[in-house]
C-alpha cells in the first residue's frame, strides 16, 4: 500500500519544458542580481582596497545593466521576474555579510571579500551559461545576447579579481602577519631584557648584603 502511494506522488509532479525552464533559469538570476544589488554598496564601503572597491562599483553597474536587459527579455518571453528567491545566491551573499560584521577592516577582510566574490561571480557564470544554452535552443536571441554579454563581462571581472589577488591582496595581507609577527618577537625581546635586568639587581643586593 504505502509502495503504491509513492508511486502516485511522483507520478503527479510536474515536468517544465524547456520554455518553462529558461523562464525560471532568468527569474532565479534576476533574484541573484537583486541581491547583489543591495549588498555591494557594503561590501564596497568595508573594502580597504581602492582597486577592489573600484571593481565592486563596476560589477554593480553591470548588475543594473543586465536587469534591464532581463527586464526586456521578460517583456518578449510576455512572463515576469516574479518573486522567486534564488536561495543559492542568498546563501553567498549571506555569508560575506557575516565576514563583514566579524572581520576588520583591512588586508584580511579584503582577502576573505575577493574569495566570497569570486565564488558568487561562478555561480552566476554558470546560471548565465546555462540560461544563454537554453536560448540559443529556443532562438531566443534576446536572452542569448544579454546572457553572452554577462558571460563576458563575468569571466572578465573573475579574471581581474584572481590578479588582484595574486599582485595586491595576498601580497598584503601577508605582509601584515609578517608585521605582527616582528612586533611580537620586539615585544618578547624587550620583555626578556626587563626580566633579565632584574636578575641582575637582585644578584647586586644579595652581593652587597
Amino acid at each position: 500500500m504505502a509502495t503504491k502511494s509513492k508511486s502516485r506522488g511522483r507520478a503527479s509532479k510536474e515536468s517544465p519544458d524547456a520554455n518553462e525552464l529558461l523562464v525560471m533559469e532568468l527569474q532565479e538570476i534576476h533574484s541573484a542580481e537583486s541581491q547583489l544589488a543591495r549588498a555591494l554598496p557594503r561590501f564596497s564601503k568595508a573594502v580597504e582596497s581602492a582597486a577592489l572597491r573600484k571593481m565592486l562599483d563596476e560589477r554593480l553597474e553591470e548588475g543594473e545593466r543586465l536587469m534591464k536587459e532581463l527586464d526586456t527579455a521578460f517583456d518578449e518571453l510576455e512572463e515576469s521576474p516574479g518573486r522567486r528567491r534564488n536561495v543559492a545566491a542568498e546563501g553567498l551573499i549571506a555569508d560575506l555579510r557575516e565576514h563583514v560584521q566579524d572581520i576588520a577592516r583591512g588586508p584580511g577582510l579584503d582577502a576573505v571579500l575577493t574569495a566570497g566574490i569570486q565564488k558568487t561571480e561562478h555561480y552566476c557564470i554558470a546560471a548565465w551559461g546555462t540560461a544563454k544554452s537554453l536560448g540559443s535552443s529556443l532562438d531566443e536571441e534576446t536572452v542569448v545576447s544579454c546572457m553572452d554579454r554577462a558571460l563576458q563581462e563575468g569571466k572578465s571581472f573573475d579574471q581581474q579579481l584572481t590578479d588582484l589577488a595574486e599582485k595586491e591582496i595576498n601580497p598584503a595581507l601577508l605582509s601584515m602577519e609578517e608585521g605582527a609577527e616582528e612586533e611580537a618577537d620586539q615585544e618578547e625581546q624587550v620583555g626578556d631584557g626587563k626580566g633579565r635586568g632584574r636578575g641582575r639587581q637582585g644578584s647586586e643586593r644579595r652581593t652587597s648584603s
